[in-house]
């Protein structure tokens, strides 16, 4: 691949985060922006999209138009424009599409259309350039969760998918059954932590070996579990034990320690079908789950392997790690049409 230096404009709108960033080849991040819209959403306990599109529609120019002046540089400089699109919200994957082809249009700069997923599988490697090929991904967020087989720089396959439920809408399901805010991440692990992180009600896990996720079963054994305690109502959907702060610090971290043994299983089993990778990483919103990463370095570590996690300002959506995928995609000569449409499901 050509070593010559090219600045990359990057637009990440697919889900909640009006995104856009400027990667140089060779020199890496030049600017990252990103306006969250979280407050937006949490009255509602999840995103909507509507909401979401509109809000895409009110900063996305802002956003840009900062992205380029903290890079110190102008669209004119730009050598091409990166952007995601799909998979996402089809609303939100609009905005950010019509966006990057009306500056591309005005310009006359290459557009790159970037896949969402693809951008998380190498987000690991914008700071991390020793990453070794080929190498295990694992991305896990609101959206997706999925395990990859990487050979190279847009070289990778899927290998394992989630059946239901992704990790990271898992989280916020367990998070609003036991009475917590919107995201439910964060504030599980914090309870979790509370806890020291042990498995007290023991949650069944799957015993077939197999590289797909599934976590719904275990969302619908945490409510069970719930419903046999007499924590929950199941007519009125009302969590009734939030005076007992020790039962909720025990789903928490139950919870949290059945992911970690889901993922560690997953990972283990891919390691046997492909033993010639040189190491694992780990993406996604989800990976900004301490707990989560320590698991799986310790089965990196296990297989005397790598580990190697994005920045945590990379693991949510952000336009830095398109921007970096379009960069190698425009060495490559990956550019892509005006009239290439969103693909809100993925290729």
């Amino acid at each position: 691949m050509s070593t010559t230096s090219h600045l990359i404009l990057g637009i990440e709108t697919s889900c909640d985060e009006t995104a856009a960033a400027v990667y140089q080849t060779g020199f890496g991040v030049r600017s990252s922006l990103l306006f969250t819209q979280i407050e937006l959403h949490r009255p509602y306990g999840g995103v909507m999209p509507e909401v979401a599109s509109r809000s895409h529609i009110e900063k996305i120019h802002l956003i840009v138009e900062q992205a380029l002046s903290n890079a110190s540089t102008t669209l004119a400089e730009i050598d091409a424009i990166a952007v995601a699109t799909g998979p996402g919200l089809p609303g939100s994957l609009l905005v950010g599409s019509c966006f990057a082809k009306a500056l591309a249009y005005e310009s006359k700069k290459p557009l790159i259309a970037v896949n969402h997923i693809e951008a998380h599988v190498f987000s690991p490697l914008i700071e991390n350039t020793t990453v070794p090929f080929p190498h295990l991904c694992l991305t896990a967020s609101g959206g997706h969760t999925a395990l990859f087989y990487v050979e190279d720089f847009g070289k990778y396959s899927r290998i394992g998918t989630t059946l239901d439920d992704s990790a990271g809408e898992a989280f916020d399901k367990v998070a609003k059954l036991i009475g917590l805010s919107y995201p439910g991440g964060p504030l599980i692990e914090q309870l979790a932590r509370q806890e020291h992180f042990k498995d007290s009600l023991h949650y069944p896990r799957l015993k077939k070996k197999s590289l797909n996720f599934s976590f719904s079963g275990l969302k619908t054994a945490v409510l069970y579990d719930l419903i046999e305690r007499g924590a929950f109502d199941l007519k009125t959907k009302t969590f009734l034990a939030t005076d007992d702060p020790t039962l909720i610090r025990m789903v928490a971290s139950s919870f949290l320690v059945c992911v970690g043994d889901i993922f560690v299983d997953r990972i283990a089993h891919a390691l046997t079908l492909f033993p010639d990778c040189k190491a694992i990483t780990f993406a996604g919103g989800v990976s900004c789950n301490r707990y989560l990463n320590d698991r799986i370095a310790q089965i990196a570590h296990n297989h005397r392997i790598s580990f190697f996690s994005p920045a945590k300002h990379y693991c949510t959506d952000n336009a830095a790690m398109v921007a970096f995928v379009g960069s190698f995609k425009m060495q490559q000569g990956c550019f892509s049409p005006l009239s290439v449409d969103i693909k809100p499901q993925g290729d």
